[in-house]
């Protein structure tokens, strides 16, 4: 029996311990993309890795193979920040930054990480705030590089990096920045869920709602315990004309979210969308 890409995609991030970031992320692209074949990609990237491989001497130490990794990513690919069109779809799409060569941070980490892992480096994203961070652990500590350009990041630029987003929370900067907090590595299900939520704030800026539907479902796969996802995909099937699955998923966020801030604004909606089911089709 052949699976639909939604199945797929439930069936690759089931197990928490098992997530293939990869190939979980380049299904992403099959919303948009439906004619996709992955397949096609992670051959690419098998073939990538291989020319890599075979130039990496065997008593390579851990720094030494991500010279080279940097080197082979960022000047031979010549991968890049879309700095021109930073906000295009495709920039998410892990199939579209492979041909294009372009992404934004985290997708440019997803396909430098595989690379790194396939050669033996065990590279970690971070999901630091504003901008997507990869680290790898070594005998003298950690370094955290930019997967815009592969940059090592010294922990003054780091501090520096972090200091506006501190500014909106409590915090007494006479304090020492509490950095490791933000240095811990990302799960693959939270890389995930952040490339999808980048996808959806696209999508629902320029009120794309198909679109912002074919996230959700994704959404709500991947964070079945999160309902304010499942509140997004009724809002979202309410602008596309389906109250059923509207009520269904708005009926069972206020079911467990009674007090929330939106709740009355959601309460509102309701007997329009029963009306609307009560019309003739």
């Amino acid at each position: 029996m052949t699976l639909t890409p939604l199945e797929y995609f439930a069936s690759l991030v089931r197990q928490d311990d098992s997530i293939p970031l990869f190939e979980s992320a380049l299904t992403l692209g099959q919303d948009f993309y439906p004619e996709l074949d992955f397949s096609e990609f992670e051959m690419e990237m098998d073939m990538l890795a291989l020319k890599l491989k075979q130039r990496i001497p065997s008593d390579a130490s851990q720094i030494q193979k991500l010279r080279m990794l940097n080197h082979f990513f960022f000047q031979e690919l010549a991968f890049a920040g879309n700095i021109n069109n930073y906000y295009d779809p495709d920039n998410s799409y892990i199939h579209r930054v492979m041909s294009t060569r372009r992404g934004i941070p985290i997708s440019l980490a997803v396909v430098y990480m595989e690379l790194g892992l396939q050669v033996g480096l065990s590279m970690k994203g971070v999901s630091f705030p504003g901008h997507f961070l990869m680290k790898l652990s070594v005998q003298s500590g950690e370094i955290v590089l930019d997967p815009m350009n592969g940059a090592s990041l010294s922990r003054e630029e780091l501090e520096e990096r972090l200091e506006p987003y501190l500014q909106n929370e409590e915090y007494d900067f006479g304090d020492e920045i509490p950095l490791a907090a933000y240095l811990r590595a990302a799960h693959p299900r939270e890389i995930l869920a952040r490339m999808l939520r980048n996808l959806k704030a696209i999508f629902m800026e320029n009120q794309r709602w198909q679109q912002v539907l074919d996230v959700q479902e994704r959404l709500v796969i991947l964070l079945p315990e999160e309902i304010t996802e499942r509140r997004d995909r009724g809002l979202a099937h309410a602008n596309l004309s389906a109250p059923q699955q509207a009520l269904e998923d708005l009926e069972a966020y206020l079911a467990m979210r009674p007090q929330a801030e939106d709740s009355e604004n959601l309460r509102e909606m309701l007997p329009d969308l029963r009306e609307a089911l009560r019309r003739p089709g």
